[in-house]
């Protein structure tokens, strides 16, 4: 599971970067925190969950899921997941949102005949790397997550670039960018 080490890093560094993902960004975005939470009861563990900021009352909880692997039952652990943390916190929150990051169309379940409503609802984000557009105006945190997904010839330039643009653009949080461990 490299990959998730590394989402994990950039969502560290970088919480903005899954609102730049999806079509409307809660208004208080930058204000976001990132954690990676274990649910007690099934020791289910979710990659990442977009915690509302602290100062706000019953905000939107965003369920993230890195999931560049084929898994079968992949939605029915995932929803079982956030349902076992609504349950828990439920009494904290107003609503909840889910994004599930694949590299491609090819990753996803088979058959999510069970799952149809909740996938078509605008609570559900499924997000496919490479239908991203990738031009001068993608901020540099969604270029470095595009970098998991394109071949290595134009990785090699794509990394190049982002370089270049980093020393002269500033970061969305000011922030370094640290060593990602391979």
């Amino acid at each position: 599971m490299r990959r998730d080490s590394i989402f994990y890093q950039l969502f560290q560094q970088f919480p903005t970067c899954l609102f730049e993902l999806l079509p409307t960004a809660p208004p208080q975005a930058p204000d976001y925190r990132f954690e990676s939470i274990t649910v007690k009861e099934t020791a289910f563990q979710i990659d990442g969950v977009f915690l509302p900021p602290e100062n706000t009352t019953l905000g939107i909880v965003y369920f993230c899921e890195v999931q560049f692997q084929k898994d079968e039952q992949f939605y029915e652990r995932f929803f079982s997941e956030i349902f076992i943390y609504l349950y828990r916190f439920r009494h904290t929150l107003a609503n909840w949102q889910a994004v599930v990051i694949y590299p491609n169309h090819q990753t996803e379940q088979s058959n999510c005949t069970l799952y149809e409503s909740l996938l078509n609802s605008p609570q559900i984000h499924r997000i496919y790397l490479d239908e991203l557009a990738q031009d001068e105006t993608t901020s540099l945190p969604v270029q470095l997550i595009q970098l998991t997904v394109i071949q290595p010839p134009m990785a090699k330039e794509l990394a190049q670039s982002i370089v270049r643009r980093a020393r002269v653009e500033p970061l969305p949080t000011q922030q370094a960018i640290q060593h990602i461990p391979r």
